[in-house]
């Protein structure tokens, strides 16, 4: 058929998605009734974490920033802001989104994510993704909620039945403590260890790059020889190094040491892990920090990283987290999330008390050492893999607290108590 007919095609399709006819096609069938559901409100709690007899400190770095979504039909959702340090901005840009939401679909998720990320002339940034982040994920548990589903279920469904996790060792930073602490995590089921930089326990010594540089490369070295060939072996810089330093430390160890590095310097200007990548040859684990799709592209695109540390509470909720997915295994980039250890944020089983096991080839969650049962066998109601079988995603369900009325967060490492907002 001719240019004619092929236009004619094209017009007829336009129309028949115009605002009109797709309001058409999202109604019911005819006997199916769909109640509403509204956003009737949006609230923020700031959950802050204390020893026994000292202070709340707001802005310490380890305040939780929780956010509730009320609905017309009595549904609710949960979600959290993974911004640390940065709790009271999170909370007025909660705030704000709130006036847009109220009274609004909560079913529209997509169209709420980009209203709230485009609909101010600044668009963006760690603060405001953060909030809505957590307002992302709300909406999706309100809405699973409402059909009585798990939320991956909204994601394309489970695609594994197990999640492999890693063990972070932090005793004795640096020190022998660590690699023993290792040895028990790999007695105890992990098969891959994350190790972090020497100089992280001391907080009133000043950081010095070179002095860690040293002590670190011997406590890799040592650690490997304990552990031996088979357990994968990671380490957290925490982006203290500048390039020529990261190149210099990557240059101390024996070539297959360490089978990643996370954040070994700031993130930035991705022409600097460039300048890197071309000095050294250890995969790069980036991205915990991104805010948005747009600042995992150069990194994605330029081949930078192997693992991507996407943090579902920093980059844009489950929304945006599914689109850097998809642009990771395009690119057969493994997806490394990174998380808060709150159990709002990532539940991965019902069984809290033990350790759970890693497999490195497919995945790795990292912080969850002390919460998440060995096996991390995945339950029904709690948590799924979704997307594709390589490149996964963790897509919590928070449904299985249907009857709670506040956030109910626990920690075998602090108290926690709601310091702000009202249930």
């Amino acid at each position: 058929m001719g240019s004619g007919g092929g236009s004619r095609r094209l017009s007829a399709l336009v129309r028949h998605l115009s605002p009109a006819t797709t309001e058409l096609a999202a109604r019911p069938a005819a006997g199916v009734t769909v109640e509403p559901l509204q956003i009737t409100d949006v609230k923020c709690y700031i959950v802050g974490t204390r020893k026994s007899g000292e202070q709340l400190m707001v802005g310490s770095g380890r305040a939780l920033i929780i956010v509730k979504v009320e609905t017309s039909a009595g549904h609710h959702g949960w979600g959290e802001a993974g911004l640390l340090g940065r709790e009271l901005a999170v909370e007025g840009a909660v705030a704000h989104f709130r006036q847009l939401l109220v009274g609004r679909d909560a079913r529209r998720i997509g169209a709420s994510w980009q209203e709230m990320y485009r609909s101010q002339y600044f668009e963006g940034g760690r603060v405001l993704t953060a909030a809505i982040s957590a307002i992302d994920m709300a909406l999706h548990d309100a809405v699973a909620r409402s059909l009585g589903i798990p939320v991956y279920m909204l994601l394309g469904g489970a695609q594994r039945d197990r999640v492999p996790c890693f063990g972070t060792a932090l005793k004795d930073s640096g020190g022998d403590g660590m690699i023993e602490e290792a040895k028990q995590l790999v007695e105890e089921g992990f098969d891959c260890i994350r190790l972090v930089y020497d100089g992280t326990n001391d907080a009133s010594k000043i950081f010095e790059p070179r002095e860690a540089i040293a002590t670190t490369a011997a406590m890799c070295v040592a650690a490997r020889a304990a552990l031996g060939p088979a357990v994968t072996l990671g380490l957290e810089w925490h982006h203290r190094l500048s390039v020529a330093e990261a190149a210099s430390f990557c240059h101390k160890l024996p070539r297959g040491t360490l089978d990643f590095i996370e954040e070994i310097i700031r993130d930035e200007t991705p022409e600097s892990y460039e300048q890197l990548r071309r000095m050294v040859d250890v995969p790069f684990a980036i991205g915990e920090e991104f805010a948005s799709k747009w600042q995992f592209l150069p990194y994605v695109e330029r081949g930078i990283l192997e693992f991507a540390r996407l943090d579902l509470g920093n980059v844009g909720g489950f929304t945006e987290a599914m689109k850097v997915a998809g642009a990771c295994e395009a690119h057969y980039i493994d997806m490394m999330p990174h998380n808060r250890e709150s159990q709002l944020l990532v539940r991965v089983s019902t069984e809290r008390q033990a350790r759970p096991r890693c497999t490195y080839s497919t995945f790795i969650c990292g912080g969850l050492t002390s919460q998440l049962p060995h096996t991390a066998a995945l339950s029904h109601a709690d948590v799924a893999i979704v997307l594709t079988p390589r490149t996964c995603l963790l897509a919590c369900s928070l449904w299985a607290d249907h009857d709670r009325g506040e956030p109910s967060l626990r920690s075998s490492r602090a108290k926690l108590r709601l310091v702000r907002g009202q249930a």
